[in-house]
């Protein structure tokens, strides 16, 4: 208790000091970024699980080609949950001479138990829920192809239903894709009508909605017996799976910042507490000297440390919260359209945190500081003693490690940051080092002002090399956040253009190409890509039967039992890259076969090996040619088999179009549908908007946490500058006594801060150059990615002016006051 009384006691004593004031903030803007982006990427996260709930309809559910036990739903209604059954099937509703074919949702009066039915009628548009029996709705290109308006009958399943309303938007299992134009009816009368009987080809659900934790035991439940057969689980996860790379690289970005800013925030604490131990080791020397023992001191010092980091930690853990959700109100609808509760863990762990970076950072410097020998009190040189190896100094490495590792969720994100930023401090390390011996020689010949600068800098040698080193990382991670992270979703942005294919148009026949082609350059489609399809199945690898093979991946049995789908072009299609083997071209001399790295993997395929697939009554055996790198996420026609065209193109196959058509066009669309009656027409549009929506939603969080950083940016830049301030006003003191006149000196530490500022802005925009180049190819598949040069030089020469001004700013007091003031300061 005494001890902790006099922690406070010296803190109070100590508050003014601006190397524990600079520790404080340093400690409360590391919790404040990581407890923001750790609440706001929570609810983020949770509001993305909750949407995707709203596309199932429910929180889970089974599906199956026929109707599921009536176990299922009585097990979901004894745990709470609310339970819906619905229907989906094909089927061809009639209204006076016209026809079309649907995606009917046959369903109860309670669903759906998630997300919204928007319905439209009389002008208004307004959410509900099942239609009653006798009443259907029809989507806008149903009523077009129909000829119908809200109101009218319409013929469907041999039953004449009303026309109640125009359906808007509805929950689609988590789809996001339109086979047809849609209808929802009364899953009594499918079930009168007997569209849902024996021998149909209606898919049944289930789903239920609940508390998280019944829905989880629901689904134990289910799991833990055997499902009928051709049953699967509908799960919210599954529906994210459908946008996986969008995902993981929202997460990359929303990690990212955090981290950065924490890393700021713990070079900023490290300075901060270098230069905190070096002002009080006179006292603590005097302390030794009075008989105090080395672990009392120590202990004070901990005490005291623990009296700044415990309100600030506090402090921090409120700011993050209320600023989570003041931020969640005022751009919650560009960050997720779903309402969320505010959670607290990961403002709290934010906190944990916090203290293990000031830990981290702050004990070294503290540590040696209990080991001043009593004798420091007369000779102060005594004190500046340190050991060449100590391995407190691997401290901070090591919680900076940690918390890259804790914080970046990935191994490879984890490695780029860790090995990027050691080199730029090395970098730093060597440039400023290289400054130094280079000053030496040129110092003699120098103006006057260059020369003192120069000769500064190289009397400080250790202490300009650690200024250089600690300005660099701080810019570095300055210029990841503020220049390459938006850079980056950029070039995310730039992967879904406005014109990305959002139809595709699939049993296109080869007299119907040239047609088909010329109608969609008349609605002025874009973008339009054609490839041919083939059905197979995979029947032998290397001459033995694939059901004589066993595999390592699980995944390989499932493909081997289904239809393939197989193609072929002569050219390497857009978002395909060759990785091994060597493209086969239009007309190689036997058949080959390139492979996306999936097969690759699940089959342990290599360029040389032969496949032998079965398609229709022939059989096709060709030579793995390569071996490719697909991005999926470019809503481009892509295949995972790509055969050569000179000896695939006699197979029977139809062809399978993307191409970009503006909205706006459904009764045009609805025409060309009934032009081609064997035609099926996919729109692609919901899945197109939920991922540029993921990308706005990052985009937001990231700009709110480069607030942050910038803050703990200029933490840094003042730590670091601080470092040498007592040195710098002892020398000043020396020079005006000597002559030396306050614009000498001003000069003199413009130029000494200008080089600093030069070395640091040039390794930061290197290295921030490098980084971005690792982690767009590396963590986030952006191979076309090119580092914004431009900006970051600007950056640079800007931080170098930065640097110098408030290391000017820092000297004013030093050259408005008198040497004698100065003198007796020391």
């Amino acid at each position: 208790m005494k001890l902790l009384r006099l922690a406070l006691r010296t803190l109070r004593r100590e508050w003014h000091l601006p190397e524990l004031r600079t520790l404080a903030a340093s400690l409360l803007l590391a919790v404040v970024a990581l407890g923001v982006v750790a609440t706001l990427a929570s609810r983020v996260e949770r509001g993305l699980l909750a949407s995707a709930a709203e596309l199932i309809g429910g929180d889970a559910g089974l599906s199956a080609p026929q109707a599921l036990p009536q176990a299922y739903a009585e097990e979901a209604r004894q745990r709470g949950l609310s339970v819906t059954r619905s229907a989906g099937f094909p089927s061809v509703a009639f209204a006076g001479e016209r026809g079309q074919l649907l995606d009917v949702d046959a369903v109860d009066g309670a669903w759906p138990l998630r997300g919204t039915l928007e319905l439209a009628a009389r002008g208004r548009s307004a959410a509900g829920h099942g239609p009653a029996p006798g009443d259907l709705y029809l989507d806008h290109r149903a009523l077009v192809a129909l000829g119908l308006t809200v109101g009218e009958r319409a013929q469907l399943g041999g039953q004449e239903l009303t026309v109640a309303a125009e359906l808007v938007r509805e929950p689609d299992g988590g789809e996001l894709v339109a086979m047809a134009p849609r209808a929802v009816m009364s899953l009594a009368d499918a079930e009168r009508a007997g569209l849902l009987g024996v021998g149909s080809r209606a898919g049944h659900r289930l789903l239920v909605a609940g508390e998280p934790a019944a829905v989880g035991d629901w689904l134990a439940w289910v799991k833990a017996h055997p499902l009928p057969q051709g049953a699967r689980l509908i799960t919210t996860e599954q529906t994210q799976e459908r946008m996986r790379s969008a995902f993981d690289r929202a997460g990359a970005f929303l990690r990212l910042t955090a981290l950065l800013s924490a890393l700021l925030a713990g070079v900023a604490i490290a300075l901060a507490a270098q230069r905190y131990a070096r002002r009080k080791t006179p006292e603590i020397a005097l302390l030794r000297a009075l008989g105090t023992a080395r672990s009392r001191v120590l202990g004070l010092l901990l005490a005291t440390l623990a009296a700044v980091a415990l309100p600030m930690a506090l402090l921090g853990v409120l700011l993050a919260l209320g600023m989570a959700e003041g931020a969640w109100r005022l751009a919650g609808a560009q960050l997720v359209h779903v309402p969320t509760t505010l959670p607290l863990l990961p403002a709290l762990g934010a906190a944990a945190m916090g203290l293990a970076v000031l830990a981290g950072f702050a004990l070294p410097p503290l540590a040696r500081l209990a080991e001043v020998p009593p004798v420091a009190v007369f000779r102060a040189s005594v004190a500046r003693r340190v050991r060449r190896v100590d391995a407190l100094y691997l401290v901070p490495a090591l919680v900076a490690l940690a918390l890259i590792w804790s914080q970046s969720g990935s191994a490879k994100l984890a490695g780029i940051l860790a090995i990027s930023l050691l080199g730029v401090a090395l970098l730093a390390a060597l440039l400023a080092l290289a400054l130094l011996w280079f000053a030496r020689r040129i110092a003699p010949g120098a103006h006057p002002a260059l020369r003192l600068g120069l000769a500064a800098l190289a009397r400080r040698r250790a202490l300009s090399t650690v200024q250089a080193t600690a300005l660099s990382l701080g810019l570095v991670a300055l210029l990841l956040l503020a220049v390459v992270a938006p850079a980056l979703l950029d070039g995310w942005r730039r992967e879904l253009p406005a014109d990305t294919p959002n139809w595709f148009a699939l049993n296109l026949q080869d007299d119907q190409r040239a047609d088909f082609s010329q109608r969609l350059r008349q609605l002025g489609a874009r973008e339009l890509n054609m490839l041919p399809l083939a059905m197979g199945k995979l029947t032998a690898i290397n001459g033995t039967p694939v059901d004589q093979l066993r595999f390592a991946d699980p995944r390989a049995k499932e493909w081997v039992d289904r239809q393939l789908r197989l193609s072929w072009t002569g050219a390497l299609p857009p978002s395909n890259k060759v990785i091994a083997g060597r493209w086969a071209g239009p007309n190689p001399p036997r058949a080959e076969v390139s492979v996306d790295t999936m097969w690759r993997d699940m089959f342990a395929l290599k360029p040389g090996d032969r496949m032998r697939f079965d398609v229709g009554e022939g059989t096709l055996e060709a030579t793995v040619s390569s071996v490719r790198q697909v991005d999926w996420s470019s809503f481009r026609v892509n295949f995972f088999l790509l055969l050569d065209p000179a000896h695939a193109s006699a197979l029977p196959h139809t062809w399978l179009a993307s191409f970009y058509l503006p909205r706006g066009h459904a009764e045009a669309l609805a025409r060309l549908s009934r032009d081609y009656g064997n035609l099926s027409l996919v729109d692609v549009d919901a899945l197109l908007d939920r991922v540029r929506e993921i990308v706005e939603q990052v985009g937001g969080a990231v700009r709110w946490v480069l607030a942050f950083s910038l803050l703990a940016g200029a933490l840094v830049l003042a730590a670091a500058l601080a470092t040498s301030a007592a040195e710098r006003r002892h020398e000043a003191a020396l020079l005006r006594t000597l002559g030396a006149r306050r614009g000498q000196l001003r000069l003199a530490a413009a130029c000494e801060f200008a080089l600093l500022g030069l070395i640091a802005g040039l390794t930061a925009a290197l290295g921030a150059a490098g980084a971005g180049w690792w982690l767009a190819r590396a963590v986030f598949r952006l191979d076309g990615f090119v580092p914004p040069l431009a900006p970051l030089a600007g950056a640079a020469l800007l931080a170098a002016v930065v640097i110098m001004l408030l290391g000017l700013a820092g000297t004013r007091r030093v050259t408005r006051t008198s040497p004698m003031r100065l003198l007796r300061e020391q």
